[in-house]
């Protein structure tokens, strides 16, 4: 009698703390590999991790090696990390290779992780963002054409070979421990800046639930493309507040002065493009990926500006 083989999953963006929460989720059940564009990470003896660019030759064969069952594919290189040039190589030429492997060796599932920022953040976005809605964020910053051109690579493979089973999820700001974008580290401060006149509503999901989110995806083989979001929803300025965070009043034009104030609060990277979603609602319906997965967060926005306070 031979014994159950257990799925092999390959799960890209392994420095990412989504990532790692992923594989803590995945790894009684599933035999791992991790991979990283950016770094190599030890996550335990069981998995083997590596530092591969996803255009070299080498990366076809951890698939012939390991004959993987599916992907998660969470390797998306945010603006603020490489050069535009390095990012779209990473993020859109890469993202190819990997659909073009998956379809080659027989892949049986891949996850795609995206972001909201792909919708984009103009004064008339409706209340509720559904699925549906396009995709302008690449005609108001090049620094979010390499995200909106991932997401079309990963539609073109969804339709044009089902046997992947592409899902696509696009979820709002993503907040918790280890998470180190933007709208974490300002939240996170002791005083953060805010365009004079403006508190755009926001959504935030807890790194836990994105987490469960993921592999909930993942098990259930829907395709797809869903947004992930809790039901609720806070202004900007009030969850500064919440978090115990000064507000700094800044000017929203010319445009350079509030780079300058940005710089004197001394913050590593704050992406241009990110000016327009402090100005600018974009709230996501996530009501389709809820029902279609039987997904509820677990943190409700109380418990995560507890945490992000310090309390």
């Amino acid at each position: 009698m031979t014994e159950h083989r257990r799925p092999h999953i390959l799960i890209t963006g392994a420095a990412g703390a989504l990532a790692q929460q992923v594989i803590e989720q995945l790894r009684d059940t599933c035999d791992l590999v991790a991979v990283d564009f950016r770094e190599q990470v030890y996550l335990g003896d069981d998995i083997p991790s590596y530092c591969i660019d996803f255009n070299k030759r080498v990366f076809e064969d951890l698939f012939r090696r390991y004959q993987f069952d599916g992907v998660i594919h969470m390797g998306r290189i945010m603006s603020s990390q490489l050069t535009r040039m390095r990012r779209y190589n990473a993020n859109v030429l890469g993202t190819q290779k990997l659909l073009d492997l998956s379809h080659k060796y027989g892949i049986k599932r891949v996850v795609v992780l995206s972001t909201f920022h792909v919708y984009g953040a103009v004064a008339y976005n409706p209340a509720l963002i559904d699925e549906a809605a396009p995709l302008k964020s690449a005609g108001l910053s090049a620094d979010l054409i390499d995200s909106v051109e991932l997401e079309n690579l990963a539609n073109i493979y969804l339709w044009r070979y089902p046997e992947l089973n592409i899902t696509i999820l696009r979820p709002c700001n993503i907040v918790g421990p280890g998470v180190r974008n933007t709208i974490s580290t300002l939240l996170a401060s002791e005083r953060a800046p805010v365009l004079a006149g403006f508190s755009p509503m926001m959504q935030f999901i807890h790194i836990d639930d994105m987490a469960d989110a993921i592999v909930l995806a993942y098990k259930t083989s829907t395709r797809g493309v869903y947004n992930v979001a809790p039901q609720d929803w806070v202004a900007y300025q009030h969850a500064l507040k919440l978090c115990g965070c000064k507000r700094i009043q800044v000017p929203s034009i010319p445009p350079m002065v509030p780079k300058m104030i940005l710089g004197t609060l001394k913050l590593k990277s704050f992406p241009s493009y990110l000016m327009a979603f402090f100005k600018y609602p974009v709230v996501i319906d996530g009501r389709a990926f809820a029902n279609e997965f039987g997904f509820e967060p677990k943190r409700p926005l109380k418990e995560i500006f507890r945490f992000l306070s310090g309390e």
